[in-house]
């Protein structure tokens, strides 16, 4: 009997070492699911809290029930935990220029520059020396549209305008097209460098959507696919077939985008997006609201010249390179890199070249754009050139080839023959410019 006795004692206790067991292995699989459920909430921080979802502010209450949505955006917003009230931003003396009147008060429908400028001063600062300010409103609405103050401010922007006939041809396509168009075409992007009323420059929420103000959205290549994008300054298409933009594509929901500003390196962001590159305070290189301090080329001119102080700009550039690149890559991509701007110039300079005989003999029409020679001598340079070099320095290669370098040599052939149809047609002798062969790049 004590032998039987022993040997169901035994197998009760390993029925139990088997029950603590099954027990804990389903305790396990029970956090490891909790943990699998909960990941993509952990993985972009803590859920949201609306600050303002039981606040009695006048003008919460009644926003709530006529735009709720805009309540609920500005609730989950840095800025409303930061305690930053409507009133800061919108409300403005009775004598404000552009106020309102609303509900006993006086308020901007939309604020401007100069409001954010009273907590943003740095920023603000960067801006107005960009071309993302004034150069931008002008490039399509001349400078003869601005004050005195503010022709001061875009005559001290070292990287404004350009003021060769080719880039005023911008500015009488605009008129030509006409407001019922141009509202919503050239003015939806270029008036990002608009002055308000009170004489500040420029539209903060063209990048920073109101009235979230999410890090997340600014950050993301598509807020900037908005104005750059289309044949004449495609860099969202470039992004997408560049390396870079590769990553951006495939491994991009696991990147870090709601880090703190001026942190950021690459166990952030492992590959760069527009911000990264040319805004993003990034390994080394501070943050800048001046979206030209790190650029080497004015690549948007007809000819591409130097930016003032393109070291000082190259410096901090390659020093966001340097997060992920060796210097010998780094130095090798610039030169050659400049060889193709170089090469870009060359071309353009040439169909001025080709072009010249029928300015100097008065057989060009004083109209802009009201014949096909003026199309093809304007694209040359303002898509197919443009496109050639953004797409060498983003690394696009079917942007620098056949949207680029290809076009270009289109429209060459195509404007020489169009020079020699009027030359002819007037009794001279056409021109022979030849091949248009590769420059010497050594």
């Amino acid at each position: 009997m004590s032998q039987q006795s022993s040997t169901n004692s035994s197998s009760s206790f390993r029925l139990l070492i088997l029950g603590i067991i099954a027990v804990l292995i389903v305790a396990g699989l029970t956090l490891v699911i909790m943990a699998v459920s909960n990941s993509g909430e952990n993985a972009n921080g803590d859920e949201r809290v609306n600050v303002l979802a039981d606040s009695d502010d006048d003008c919460v209450v009644c926003h709530e029930r006529n735009t709720p949505g805009i309540v609920e955006q500005y609730g989950h917003s840095t800025m409303a935990a930061a305690e930053v009230t409507c009133r800061d931003c919108h409300e403005v003396d009775a004598d404000y220029p552009g106020a309102v009147e609303h509900e006993e008060t006086y308020v901007l429908n939309s604020p401007t520059t100069a409001m954010c400028e009273s907590c943003h001063e740095n920023e603000v600062a960067q801006y107005n020396q960009s071309r993302h300010g004034l150069p931008s409103y002008v490039a399509y609405a001349g400078q003869e549209v601005l004050s005195e103050d503010l022709l001061d401010i875009y005559s001290s922007i070292p990287e404004g305008g350009y003021s060769d006939d080719k880039v005023r041809a911008r500015n009488s396509l605009h008129a030509i097209e006409g407001p019922a168009i141009t509202k919503f075409a050239c003015e939806s992007c270029h008036d990002i460098g608009k002055p308000a009323e009170d004489g500040s420059v420029g539209q903060c929420q063209d990048c920073h959507l109101r009235h979230e103000f999410s890090l997340e959205q600014a950050r993301r290549p598509e807020t900037c696919n908005a104005c750059h994008i289309g044949p004449d300054h495609p860099q969202w298409e470039i992004y997408q077939e560049s390396p870079h933009g590769i990553a951006y594509a495939t491994d991009g929901h696991n990147w870090d985008w709601e880090a703190e500003p001026g942190t950021l390196d690459t166990t952030n962001f492992p590959a760069p997006t527009c911000a990264t590159c040319h805004m993003s305070g990034f390994g080394p290189t501070a943050t800048t609201h001046d979206v030209g301090d790190r650029l080497t080329w004015n690549l948007a001119a007809p000819i591409s010249s130097r930016r003032p102080a393109w070291q000082d700009n190259m410096t901090r550039m390659q020093g966001v390179c340097s997060e992920c690149h060796n210097s010998n890559f780094i130095e090798t991509f610039y030169t050659d890199a400049d060889k193709a701007v170089e090469q870009v110039n060359a071309w353009v300079v040439e169909s001025d070249e080709i072009i010249q005989p029928l300015k100097d003999n008065g057989l060009l029409t004083a109209q802009p754009f009201d014949e096909p020679i003026d199309f093809v001598y304007f694209n040359l340079w303002h898509h197919w050139g443009r496109t050639a070099k953004f797409g060498t320095w983003m690394q696009g290669a079917d942007y620098v080839q056949w949207h680029g370098a290809y076009e270009i040599l289109h429209d060459r052939a195509e404007l020489i023959e169009m020079v020699n149809d009027k030359l002819e047609e007037a009794g001279m002798e056409p021109i022979d410019p030849g091949p248009p062969g590769p420059i010497d790049s050594n």
